[in-house]
Order: structure tokens, then sequence, then C-alpha cells
């Protein structure tokens, strides 16, 4: 398969790299050695498909030329618009075309997300009660700094998407609407700071932070028949799986713990699953629509307030 890389910045370069040889091009409209300065300056017969790394704001108008051109395309999360209709036009679009239009969350594969997974899907755990879940970094500053980032809903999109994306992996949707419990700016014009969640079961809290000036990880699920716990992700390492057996009525309960050190797997697994995708296309937009109908929800939210 041959691929465009569009947008040269910190994630086009990682997917530049785990692409290796299918990149033919390189498109950026600043980038020194970039191939092109805009898609349509590229030859639609020169590839295949386009991993898109642009910032939000630029993403549609690539994602429906790509479309529209019968190009299968990976674009970085997240996927947003102020109404739903231009992700209803680009999911149309794919699937008329059959074309992939896929959200990339590279977290999906984070290998203790995976065993979570398959943990909740064997019933050992029996009816969940409550998943916590921290991911903070310490990049405020960056934030502040960048052209872009520092701007609407702040860190929630960020990192919240990965927080939304992995309820619709673990759990499925939420019956209940989003709740905002508590949203900062202590260092930015946008929010740093966001604890959110969702009431219903199982009752799902979130929160996220730029302000964490060690990166952190850590999922809680507190269950009926025991406990599952993720320490660190594994970029970040040593990551730590731990499953608690409980026992009844109570006492000590039996443990299992799995630790990782190793490199970040998540983005070479993510591309091979993108490739796979390409070669029978059926991911296109679904869970994306839900997305970000909540971050609409939660900014209307927050302005009604």
């Amino acid at each position: 398969m041959r691929v465009l890389v569009v947008g040269m910045g910190v994630q086009g370069r990682k997917r530049h790299r785990f692409a290796g040889p299918d990149a033919v091009g390189i498109v950026d409209p600043v980038f020194s050695d970039a191939s092109y300065r805009r898609i349509e300056d590229a030859p639609l017969d020169s590839y295949d498909a386009a991993l898109v790394c642009t910032p939000d704001q630029a993403k549609l108008p690539i994602l429906e030329f790509l479309l529209t051109h019968r190009k299968h395309l990976l674009v970085e999360k997240p996927v947003i618009a102020e109404t739903q209709e231009p992700l209803l036009r680009l999911k149309a679009l794919a699937e008329a075309n059959q074309t992939v239009c896929y959200a990339a969350y590279n977290h999906r594969f984070e290998p203790h997300i995976l065993r979570l997974k398959a943990l909740i899907d064997s019933g050992e755990l029996g009816e969940i009660y409550l998943a916590k879940f921290l991911y903070g970094n310490g990049t405020a500053r960056d934030v502040r700094n960048s052209v872009w980032r520092d701007r609407d809903l702040g860190v929630f999109p960020d990192l919240g998407s990965h927080l939304l994306d992995w309820t619709l992996q673990l759990f499925g949707k939420p019956e209940a609407a989003p709740e905002v419990w508590r949203a900062e700016r202590f260092e930015n014009q946008a929010y740093d700071h966001f604890h959110f969640g969702f009431r219903g079961k199982p009752r799902l809290d979130f929160e996220l932070t730029l302000m964490s000036w060690r990166n952190t990880f850590r999922c809680d699920i507190f269950a009926e028949k025991g406990t599952a716990h993720i320490d660190c992700l594994c970029k970040w390492g040593p990551s730590t799986f731990t499953h608690r057996r409980r026992v009844l009525p109570s006492g000590r309960p039996d443990e299992t713990s799995h630790t990782l050190v190793c490199a970040d797997p998540t983005w070479e697994a993510e591309y091979a699953h993108f490739k796979r995708l390409c070669a029978a296309p059926a991911h296109n937009l679904d869970h994306d629509l839900w997305i970000n109908a909540t971050f609409n929800q939660v900014r209307r939210d927050l302005h009604a307030g």
C-alpha cells in the first residue's frame, strides 16, 4: 500500500516512521522536505491512502477530498465538528466509495487495555460497579505556546477523546448523558484540568489534566467479583496490570499481576490494523459520531452554566 503522510508535526513523524517503505510522499505547507504543499497537488495515481496528522481545524476538507477520490485514510483523533452533519457526510462518502475512514486512537492497542477488555468480556469480574480513569501529563506550557492547541475545550478533546474511545471499547455506549464535575483553567486559556463522567451502570469517573508534571495513567475497576487496575501506559513504563479476586464475606483477595517494560507498541499495532481494514473496508466513524456528540453536549452544558 502506498501512503501519503499529511502533516509532518509530532504525530506525522511517528506515522511516517511506522509506515516505513509504504510512505511515498509528505504533504505539508511548511515542512522543508515535503513532497507537496497541498493534498490537491499530489497526483491521485501516486498513492492509495493517507495518514492525516494535521491540526483539527484543517482536517475536514482534507478528509472530504480524500474520500471523494476513493482514498483510504487514517486521521489522528479526534474528528470533531460543531454539528454532526460534517461527520455524517464523511461517513456517507466512505460507505458509498467503499473506503476506510479510520480515526486513530492508538491507545486502543495498549496491551493492558486489551487485557482488561478480555477480563471484562470473560465475565470473571461479574457486574462492574465503577470505572475510574486518571490520565495526566505536564504539557500545559506546550499547549499554551502552541499556535492552535490552546482553544475551545482544551484538554477534554485532547486526552478525553481517548477516555471516550476506551468507554466504547470496554463498556459500550453509556445510557446516561455526560456530566462535568470540574473544569479548570489553571494556566491556559482553554481547560487544562477536567473531571467528568457518566452515571449509570457502570458509573464512569474520568479525570484528565495537563498539570501532572510526571506523566500519569491510572485505571481502577471495582466490580462484584473483584477489581482490576492498570498503573501507567507502556510509553511511560513500567506498566502493571493487577487483578484481585474477591474473598467473601471479606478477606485478603487472591491477586495476579503482570508488568511490562517495553517500548510503546501501539503505533505499529495500529498501522497494521489500518492496513487490514483497507483490505476489507468496514470502519467508518460510528464511534466518532458519538464522541463528537459528547463533546458538543459538554460544550453546551459549560456555556449554559
